[in-house]
């Protein structure tokens, strides 16, 4: 019973935040430019259905080309660090550093050296950029966290850094590692829209540019229907990563 209302209590809470929207734009008779109804939100989503898939595949795409690059990048690089706190104290800084500057401070120039001719590197880049600290934190973190009785055994047995890493802070740092990815594929969705927004071209078609469009045109029940393609990119991409995080951590720790 109270599993079943684990369940349901999400989209109870949902329908009713939508009927109140709806009742509320019917009785106050609030204009549609300025907020639509949620069935004329539905209506747009399915009557643009196409076009936002396409541009929610495109969105995606570049999401999951920028999260692959950061994590290309960001793993070596942790685990390089992992060898040495000398490293570990010399890239720590410059990596919190871009983790803290803002994307649209940057994206004009990355902008620009991508080439105006290709908004969808530049994207991408950007993204990769918002991706890396996630990924890289959460490998360190976890390298970090070996068992402090098994380091003083692999001391004992005078391993090397090497040794160390590879059997002993790696496997370690697997579940921090998988977390971190988890963190970054959102935050690649987020750079990715955002780094759109700043591009300011259709060259991309990803969703953040049916939002600029509809927005320029004041079809508002179109943008919050891209926006509801994005929510809902967000939320299967989300799930798809949960459910790789278990089965990824149940073969890590030996379950069926």
């Amino acid at each position: 019973m109270k599993r079943a209302l684990a369940l349901v209590a999400p989209f109870a809470l949902i329908a009713v935040m939508l009927l109140g929207w709806e009742a509320a734009c019917r009785l106050l008779a609030v204009p549609s430019y300025f907020l639509p109804p949620p069935s004329e939100v539905w209506a747009a989503f399915v009557a643009n259905r196409t076009l936002l898939f396409a541009s929610a595949w495109n969105t995606l795409a570049m999401a999951l080309w920028a999260l692959a690059a950061a994590a290309a990048v960001a793993t070596p690089l942790a685990l390089v660090t992992g060898l040495s706190p000398t490293l570990e104290r010399a890239i720590a800084p410059l990596a919190v550093t871009l983790q803290v500057t803002p994307i649209v401070a940057v994206a004009p120039l990355v902008v620009i050296w991508a080439g105006l001719e290709h908004p969808e590197r530049a994207i991408t880049t950007l993204a990769a950029v918002v991706a890396f600290f996630p990924i890289f934190s959460g490998a360190l973190t976890g390298l970090r966290s070996a068992d402090p009785d098994l380091e003083r055994l692999f001391d004992l047995y005078g391993s090397s850094r090497l040794q160390r890493l590879v059997r002993l802070r790696a496997p370690s740092a697997a579940p921090f590692f998988i977390e971190g990815v988890k963190v970054a594929a959102g935050q690649a969705v987020i750079g990715a829209v955002v780094a759109e927004f700043v591009a300011g071209s259709g060259g991309a078609q990803g969703l953040a540019w049916r939002i600029l469009e509809a927005g320029n045109r004041l079809r508002t029940a179109e943008m919050f229907a891209a926006l509801l393609a994005l929510a809902l990119l967000g939320a299967a991409l989300y799930g798809v990563l949960l459910l790789v995080e278990r089965k990824a951590l149940a073969a890590w720790r030996g379950r069926d």
